[in-house]
């Protein structure tokens, strides 16, 4: 990995800068190696994945901007949201996620989430028995089927997955970006939430230019 790291380093100083920060992004700084390489859902695309936490106030406000960015997503980057599992008391919120993944509401029920934890303060984030009921009252859908996904062995498997992508990313907090599971960037590393998804851009846009030379030369 120090290796890449370094092969990385040298490319980004050869390669022009297209980001509209001010500076080239610093290996070390902004942004930094995995602690472990992670897989990626599809070889063909550039990933980009953010970890996060219901209950984090960053998190919460990382959405404006990240949902900016996401309009604008090109057709080469893959981008998915993985919960973060550092610890146990996370875990409720994971599961919240996996299960309404499964059940195909996700995408109803992201944003309210996270409404009814910061802006409603109407749920605690670490209480498992009232994140199950809320889904279940703002889901619409029956109270049995939501249960039986929520503690499926699918869910289950989800959790251990996300722990271990936890770890192995070396995410020291959340929200963290991790691009083509080899870096990873955040709003700590980088000065700002918007100045993650800035870095991210950069580091997108130098891999892509690797991959165009890559090809060229075969």
């Amino acid at each position: 990995m120090k290796k890449l790291l370094l092969s990385f380093a040298l490319f980004l100083g050869a390669v022009s800068l297209n980001s509209p920060l001010l500076a080239a992004p610093q290996i070390g700084q902004e942004f930094d190696a995995v602690a472990q390489t992670l897989p990626t859902d599809d070889k063909n695309k550039i990933e980009v994945m953010e970890i996060f936490w219901y209950g984090c106030s960053h998190c919460y406000h990382m959405e404006q901007p990240l949902n900016a960015w996401l309009k604008k997503l090109p057709t080469d980057v893959n981008f998915k949201r993985m919960p973060g599992l550092p610890n146990p008391s996370w875990a409720p919120m994971a599961q919240a996620y996996f299960t309404m993944e499964a059940l195909g509401i996700s995408e109803k029920l992201h944003d309210k989430l996270f409404d009814a934890i910061h802006k409603q303060k109407a749920l605690n984030p670490t209480d498992q028995k009232a994140v199950l009921n809320w889904i279940v009252n703002n889901s619409g859908l029956d109270r049995k089927k939501v249960e039986e996904t929520f503690n499926s062995f699918t869910v289950n498997a989800n959790l251990k997955r996300a722990a271990q992508v936890f770890r192995s990313s070396g995410a020291t907090g959340v929200p963290s970006l991790v691009i083509d599971g080899k870096y990873i960037t955040s709003g700590t590393m980088a000065g700002g939430n918007t100045q993650a998804l800035e870095v991210t851009d950069y580091i997108v846009n130098n891999i892509r230019t690797a991959k165009k030379q890559s090809s060229a030369k075969k």
